[in-house]
Formats: structure tokens, C-alpha cells, sequence
């Protein structure tokens, strides 16, 4: 049962979010064989102000 998490800065579109799960999930399932049912999309909304690569705030631009 594959589980994929995918961590984004929030700010996209429900549409877009949706068109990525589906398309992950299709590239999932035919490289592993699973069957779509068992494969779980997480996609996270990040605010800015929480991710610091090498100790620095990052934002979305």
C-alpha cells in the first residue's frame, strides 16, 4: 500500500491539488503494479515561516 507525501508552500488551486493526486497516483500505480485503490496522496499545505533549509527562512518566492 504505497503512501506518498508531497509538501507544498499553500497557495495553490483544490483543482490543482486534485490534477497532481490523480497524476501521482497513475504514475504510481503503473510503475509498482498497485492497484490505484491502495495508493494514498498526502499532499500538505506549508505556510510560509516553516521550512529553514540551512538554517534560513525560505518563502515562496
Amino acid at each position: 500500500m504505497p503512501f506518498i507525501t508531497i509538501d507544498l508552500f499553500e497557495g495553490r488551486h483544490q483543482e490543482q491539488k486534485n490534477q497532481l493526486a490523480r497524476e501521482v497516483t497513475e504514475v504510481v500505480s503503473r510503475i509498482t503494479n498497485a492497484p490505484k485503490e491502495a495508493i494514498h496522496v498526502f499532499i500538505n499545505d506549508m505556510p510560509e515561516g516553516t521550512y529553514f533549509p540551512q538554517g534560513e527562512m525560505k518563502t515562496k518566492n
